[in-house]
């Protein structure tokens, strides 16, 4: 039979006759075929073998990161005293050094896989989590224990008479360069970062000086003084009580620049702060506003920086035992919290163009008279005692079947409310608002003050 040519040339290499050729292919078929089928037999057995195993690993992945989600509460619950939530640790860390090294899969099933990656990735992330959250408990528990008992500070802190004189910290802050000079104590020498620049320009509006001296007095301000002098007047609130004007302006000050503007779109947010963190926070700012102004008198409007300094921070914790920070919210609601700032900035700006161009007085006038219209039952304010007497009558005839226990005694309630209703905790004052104990009517008799009037009163 004619001979074919296979190759490299037609005319060298091996050769082969048709039949030959055809039989020699299929038989290569037949070989290949039954190769493939072997395969896939051993790929479906090794796949049986490898998913019991896989499904396993994952269980205890899954198991040990749900505990250690577990424990990060409890270790944040107060209840909860340090040394157990030690041991939960020492105990949770067992359990992770206990998961065994990723399964290898065969090679049949492929060598990525995906779920285990994630699986591992997020159990590491809880495991994280968990530390930071006991490491933060147990130095401010040795902080706390090293302290010793200091009864002379009770009367700053307007303390129950039975307090022991200890009073813990729990959210202490160092500053952003304490660390580098506690390591130079230890001899490690690291260089600190540059300084931030302070935010905005508000540091150079405050700093802003008239080169050219002396200029004539703008009518637009002496108008704003008269026309807050008569505000008040109006409200019955006693302007030449200083105290009384330092106290309303601070409560202005905080609802001009901190309650106003993006606050609502801040706590309508996914993640938002509470009505009760609102309140205690609203609280907290309105004491540094206070010492912020009483300390511009002698420095200046420069002194409005401090106010402004903790009011825009975002790392900052809010007051009332919360857990709320603005940072929490700066990849969700960027432009909120970016608003927010800018917003104070500005408003705090306009206080101080009011203290630089015309004085001290006609400030506060102006913050005092924004209170009494936009928040004259606040905290602070000449009616807040009688808003606490409607607020008590209201609540002893409430069920607290439920309620934080900080609540169980009204006498220490309504001291806390009239001194530092942040003292309460923003769970207590949560459970306040949602069950509507503020809710008064303001009316006012002009020269003479605000009348409270409970919403449910006939």
């Amino acid at each position: 039979m004619a001979p074919v040519p296979l190759g490299p040339t037609p005319e060298s290499g091996l050769f082969g006759c048709r039949p030959c050729l055809t039989r020699l292919v299929t038989r290569a078929r037949r070989a290949r075929d039954a190769s493939l089928l072997e395969n896939a037999e051993q790929a479906r057995a090794e796949s049986a073998r490898w998913e019991p195993v896989r499904e396993r690993y994952l269980a205890r992945l899954d198991s040990v990161r749900k505990a250690a989600e577990a424990v990060a509460e409890l270790v944040k619950d107060e209840k909860t005293e340090p040394l157990r939530a030690a041991w939960l640790l020492v105990s949770l860390e067992s359990a992770y050094n206990w998961v065994p090294d990723a399964p290898e899969p065969p090679a049949s099933v492929g060598r990525e896989d995906r779920e285990l990656r994630d699986g591992a990735f997020r159990l590491d992330l809880a495991m994280i989590s968990v530390r930071e959250a006991v490491a933060e408990r147990l130095a401010y528990h040795l902080i706390n224990e090293a302290q010793p008992d200091e009864p002379e500070m009770c009367e700053e802190f307007e303390c129950p008479e039975d307090c022991s004189g200890r009073h813990d910290s729990s959210d202490i802050d160092c500053g952003p360069d304490a660390v580098f000079e506690d390591l130079a104590e230890h001899g490690v020498v690291v260089e600190p970062p540059e300084p931030e620049p302070f935010p905005g320009e508000l540091l150079r509006r405050f700093m802003k000086t008239d080169t050219e001296g002396e200029q004539e007095e703008d009518p637009k301000w002496t108008e704003l003084e008269e026309g807050s002098a008569t505000v008040l007047a109006h409200f019955g609130i006693d302007a030449d009580d200083t105290d009384v004007l330092v106290s309303a302006a601070a409560v202005g000050l905080v609802a001009d620049t901190w309650r106003d503007g993006p606050l609502d779109e801040i706590r309508a947010a996914d993640g938002g702060p509470s009505d009760g963190e609102v309140f205690a926070q609203s609280v907290d700012l309105y004491r540094r506003a206070r010492e912020a102004l009483a300390a511009a008198r002698e420095d200046g409007p420069e002194a409005l920086a401090a106010f402004v300094t903790i009011a825009s921070d975002t790392r900052l914790r809010w007051a009332g035992g919360s857990r709320f920070v603005l940072r929490a919210l700066s990849r969700t609601e960027t432009e909120a919290v970016e608003g927010f700032v800018r917003h104070l900035d500005n408003r705090v700006w306009f206080t101080t163009e009011v203290m630089r161009a015309k004085s001290w007085r006609a400030a506060l006038l102006y913050g005092a008279a924004s209170a009494a219209v936009k928040a004259p039952g606040h905290f602070g304010m000449p009616a807040w005692p009688a808003v606490v007497a409607a607020a008590m009558a209201r609540l002893g005839k409430l069920d607290r079947t439920g309620a934080p226990e900080v609540l169980d005694d009204l006498t220490a309630v309504e001291s806390a409310l009239l001194e530092a209703p942040d003292r309460l905790g923003a769970a207590a004052l949560d459970w306040l608002v949602e069950h509507a104990v503020f809710e008064v009517s303001l009316s006012v008799e002009p020269g003479v003050g605000f009348r409270v009037t409970p919403e449910d009163a006939p």
